[in-house]
Formats: structure tokens, sequence, C-alpha cells
């Protein structure tokens, strides 16, 4: 059986997914075959496996750090939000359904024989399992049921780390309160605290930390800095959204309520020439040289929503100016209408954005695929793109028909499936739509694109070819496992292994 430790932390944002990322890549540079685990995520950035399986992309980064192919496994239970009080329910990579909060607290025990199988599948090819929490085990009304914090532990009698978060304030406060919120049985599991996100001299804490260990019983055993690496964090508490960077391309993204897989466009950021801004008003929409509607949980509710604030009249003056690209929710916003029969969003119909010659009708049946190949003939701007290879990723409830414009025999508009178009274009110039995951994720196409957008620009870019994003994060993580290995004793780590093991 494989040996394993719990990450937890005092509360959402922590840095739990980096410390998981970071030991999986050091303990696989040690030797070993290690894997991560998360029995709960709730995020609406998420991944499509080799076997079409969904799955939360925390876990997909997590893996790609210990050097395994992403498996469903990892992930048994994904939670979509669809609205302030509700989620798609997604196990072991399939649509459950919609539940509320409520509902899913009255019905998530029943996947703990879920969790369970998946686990011990993942047993069955790793030596160490390095599972992560969600928000806080302290959460003392979400207590009973639960299988995502020191309910998950219990399952696999797991030892746990807890993290806290120093660069929030209150560390003291966060480590200790949430110790002294948990029953005895679960304190006995916390072999160790952590202090993360730490800037300065860390003998300043020394005193601090001694009180810490007195009142809590428990030994501190590393006080991590505060990292500058760029790897995918957790969506709902990312700090992408609020970077300001001064780069010549200026490339916006829409950032709508629902927004969803805006990992699209970590590929950009690591471009020094480029900028990528988040953009929630038509006041700060301005005049940028490419805007993205990226994808959205809630397609229908977000163009609502584009459509109250004034952004999608701000984007539509833009047209034929610059190029405008939608991402699967976002593609489907561009098109001529959006139908939901089934009641999967808002139910009825709306009309789109009218910007590219294709009807959206929601389903319950979502697609699920890898995807790769050769992007054919491309008009416009996107015209450098022919001929390149492609891989990427689709995820989407929608079946999209591209209206031809001619009439059928009997006297019907022609319409043709648009699924497997790399990127649809209309009669507007510069206008597309793809519902490919991950297409700029190549080095030799955000190349060609940021080089298109600066030739319209006329302005010369020195960048050269761009480094493909895997590359880019494979160097991220060995950057992680460094800075960890500086400040963590992994001689402690694997002892707590060893201890727990043979309990």
């Amino acid at each position: 059986m494989a040996r394993v430790i719990m990450i937890q932390g005092t509360m959402s944002g922590v840095g739990k997914s980096f410390l998981v990322a970071g030991l999986c890549r050091i303990m696989k540079r040690d030797g070993y075959r290690v894997a991560p685990f998360k029995s709960q995520n709730m995020a609406l950035n998420s991944f499509i496996t080799k076997e079409g399986l969904e799955m939360g992309r925390a876990q997909v980064m997590q893996a790609e750090a210990a050097g395994i192919d992403p498996l469903v496994c990892m992930n048994p239970i994904l939670l979509k939000p669809t609205n302030h009080i509700g989620s798609q329910v997604i196990v072991n990579g399939h649509t459950l359904g919609n539940m509320s909060a409520r509902e899913y607290f009255a019905y998530k025990r029943k996947l703990i024989p879920d969790i369970v199988q998946a686990f011990h599948k993942l047993e069955k090819m790793a030596d160490i399992i390095v599972i992560e929490g969600a928000g806080s085990p302290a959460e003392i009304n979400l207590r009973e049921n639960d299988i995502v914090n020191m309910g998950m532990a219990k399952l696999v009698n797991a030892p746990v780390l807890l993290v806290g978060d120093i660069d929030r304030g209150g560390v003291f406060a966060q480590l200790l309160g949430t110790l002294m919120l948990l029953q005895e049985e679960e304190r006995r599991r916390v072999e160790g605290l952590i202090i993360n996100k730490f800037r300065g001299d860390a003998s300043l804490l020394d005193s601090g930390i001694e009180i810490l260990e007195q009142r809590g019983g428990i030994p501190v055993r590393a006080v991590l800095p505060y990292m500058e690496i760029n790897l995918e964090d957790e969506d709902s508490l990312t700090e992408r959204f609020d970077k300001k960077t001064q780069g010549r391309i200026d490339i916006a993204v829409i950032r709508y309520p629902r927004i969803s897989n805006f990992t699209d466009f970590n590929v950009f950021e690591q471009i020094e020439e480029a900028s990528v801004r988040y953009v929630t008003s038509a006041a700060k929409l301005g005049r940028p040289d490419l805007i993205f509607l990226p994808g959205s949980k809630n397609t229908m509710g977000d163009l609502k929503w584009m459509r109250q604030n004034g952004l999608e009249e701000a984007v539509k003056k833009l047209v034929g100016e610059i190029p405008i690209c939608g991402i699967c929710g976002g593609y489907q916003m561009l098109g001529e209408q959006l139908l939901d029969p089934e009641g999967l969003e808002s139910g009825g119909s709306m009309d789109g954005m009218g910007l590219l010659p294709v009807v959206t009708k929601l389903q319950c049946e979502k697609v699920r695929r890898q995807v790769r190949g050769v992007i054919g003939r491309t008009e416009g701007i996107f015209s450098v793109f022919s001929g390149l290879d492609f891989e990427g990723y689709e995820i989407h409830m929608g079946t999209s028909i591209r209206n031809n414009g001619g009439e059928g025999r009997e006297g019907k508009k022609e319409w043709e499936i648009t699924e497997k178009s790399v990127f649809m274009t209309g009669n507007n110039p510069n206008v597309y739509g793809t519902y490919i995951h991950g297409i700029f994720d190549k080095g030799a196409i955000a190349s060609a694109l940021l080089g298109a957008l600066a030739k319209a620009k006329g302005i010369t870019m020195k960048f050269g070819i761009c480094e493909d994003y895997k590359s880019f994060k494979e160097k991220q993580y060995d950057r992680l496992a460094d800075m960890l290995s500086e400040y963590l004793n992994m001689e402690e780590i694997y002892g707590i292994l060893r201890e727990a093991s043979v309990r």
C-alpha cells in the first residue's frame, strides 16, 4: 500500500495546491512513484483526460509536477458552481447533475464509496500519495459528513501538515484557532505546522513560534518564503485578475461572473512584451490589441451580464478594428442564438451577439475529449495559424450549428455542425470562435499570434519563438521544488510517512 501524507490549510488560498505540487516534484526527484489526490475540488477550471473524463486542473498541475499523466481518480469529485447556491456535480469524470448546496450537503456521504475506490486505484500505482484538503478543517458546521479534510484523513489514516498564510496576517491565530476547533482525535493527526508566504527576516517569528508550539503542542516544521512561481492557482482566489502589467501587446479577457478555464491565457503571461488584462466593465476595456471571450459555466447568464453592463456593446463597437476570439462559452455567445430547451442554465432562448453565423443548443450530454491535428486555412489575422499543429481539449454542453446562408430543399436555412472546426469565422473580419481549450499553449501558435498582432500594430517584438507552455511549467515545478527543499526538512517528512505507515 502507498504511504500517504495530507496537506490541510487554515483557510482557502494558503498555498495547499502549490505545496502538494512541490512535494510531488521533490519526491519524484528522490526516486519515488508519487501521485496527488483531492477527494473533492470546487473549481471552474477543469481538464479532460485522455479517457475523456473531467477533473480539476489543480490535480492536473500536481500530476505534471509528479511526472505522471493526470487521471480522474486523483480528483473523483469536482463541483463546478453554476450560481451562488448551486453547482454541477461531477463524479469520476461524469456529470451527475446540478445540486443546491443544501442538496449536496445531504447527498455527499453517498459518494464515499467512489472516493475510496478512486483512492485504492491510485494506491496501486504509487509509492506515496500526497493528499490535498479543501478550505479549512475547522469549519465546524461542515464537520458532519466531511469527505475532504479530517474525514478524508480518517478514511485513509493520513498524517496531516497544517498550513497557515502569514501574508494575509494573523497566522498564529489561524493555526492555533484551527487546532482549538479540532476534535482530539483530529488534533492527533496533525504532525506539523507550516507558516507559508513569509516576507523578511524569519528570525522575527521565533518568539511567536515558541508560544504557538507551547499552546498548540505541535511543532512548526517550516517557515516558507513568499514564492514568485508562475503556476496555475485555485481559480476562485487567483491573483491573476488583479495583476497590472505593461506589455506592448495588450490582451483583454472579459471576466464575467462565471468565467471558466482562464488557464487558456496563462501562456501569454510568461511573455514579457505581452500583457493580459481581465476586464469587468466597458470603461476598462479601452482599445486592446485582442479581445478574448473565455469559457463560462453559465453562458446565457454571463452574456446577460455583459449586455446589462455595456461590455457587449463595447466589444461590438471594436469589430473590424481588432481581432475578437471566443473560446467555448465565449464562442457560443458570439453566435446568433442560444437555445436552452432543457433548462440547463436560464431556460428558453436568447439572442447571441450576432458576430458568428452559428446557433447553439444546450444539451444534457457534455462533450469531453482531447483533440489534436493541423489547423486548416484560416482567414484574417489568424491566418498565421494555417498549417500549424495544435492540441487541446473540449468541455461543453452545447452543440453549435453553422448557418451556411443558403436555402435547403424545403426552403429552410442550410446548417452544418461546427463541433470540429478549429476556428469558426463569419462575415465580420477577425472574429473567431473555437471549442478547443489550451490551443495557444504551443509556443509556435502563441508566437505566431503575438507576431501578427505586433505587425498589425506596426511594432517589432523581441521575444522570438515562445517557449511551449508545457516546457515553461516544467521549469516552474523545478523552481518550486528547489525552493521548498531549502526550507522543508524532507527527512522529517519521510519520517512522518514511515511512522504513519506502521500505526
